[in-house]
């Protein structure tokens, strides 16, 4: 049997004139192909050619980067807002929503939780630390393949049963959250200020998940992390629940 290809999406990265295009951090294709997985990684271009896109893949990950547009959840930009690609956006929003209708595990990580929320019409907190300012330090100052704080995990959820913990200790490189969350979802984790940190949803599905952090850059030295690729790889290979 072939090992399941998992596409990662991509952001977007400027070197110099002559050498720009699709980004991602090298630690999404590390742990795919560490825990079984093939990685491939699904460069934005539109709409239509991301779903021809997903023929090729078992799962997806929905990768962090940049900023989401709060157009697309029916707000103005805040002053703080980082920057944005409505072209990613659009086609991220897209492949969310196919792989929830086609029941195509999906695991959204940093910005790829709040696509996912977005996606599903839910909201975003467009800069914790000046609209939430007595937040905890979200925007962490160690390394990312550092742990920062702790995040309390709900005992009847998926993340549980991987972890098999309710405090889990996590890394944190962002400055915006999920606000609103989609009626579709249900928060299974927050940290110690009540800032979103995971989600799932809510009917039966084989995997569709998304957290704040970066585990995937934990994953290396960090078992529990490891486990969650582990576990969303595996599931790309099951039956479908019904």
């Amino acid at each position: 049997m072939r090992k399941p290809v998992i596409g990662i999406t991509s952001a977007y990265v400027k070197h110099n004139e002559n050498m720009e295009g699709a980004y991602v951090h090298h630690d999404y294709h590390k742990v795919v192909a560490a825990n079984g997985g093939i990685p491939i990684i699904l460069p934005y271009i539109n709409p239509e050619m991301a779903l021809e896109m997903l023929s090729l893949v078992d799962a997806i990950i929905l990768s962090g980067g940049e900023d989401v547009d709060p157009g697309l959840y029916g707000q103005d930009p805040h002053q703080n807002l980082g920057p944005t690609i409505l072209e990613r956006d659009l086609v991220e929003i897209a492949i969310a929503r196919y792989a929830i209708e086609h029941d195509i595990p999906l695991l959204g990580i940093c910005r790829g939780s709040q696509i996912l929320n977005v996606a599903l019409g839910g909201t975003l907190i467009q800069d914790l630390p000046s609209q939430m300012p007595e937040s905890i330090q979200h925007g962490q100052k160690v390394a990312r393949d550092k742990d920062s704080h702790w995040i309390s995990v709900s005992p009847d959820s998926k993340l549980f049963q991987i972890f098999g913990s309710e405090r889990v200790r996590v890394n944190s490189i962002h400055h915006q959250a999920l606000d609103i969350v989609a009626d579709d979802l249900r928060v299974v984790a927050r940290s110690a200020d009540g800032i979103v940190e995971a989600v799932e949803y809510v009917k039966p599905s084989r995997f569709t998940v998304g957290v704040q952090w970066h585990p995937e850059s934990l994953a290396p030295t960090n078992e529990a992390m490891n486990r969650l690729f582990k576990e969303f790889i595996a599931s790309s290979v099951k039956v479908p629940v019904f």
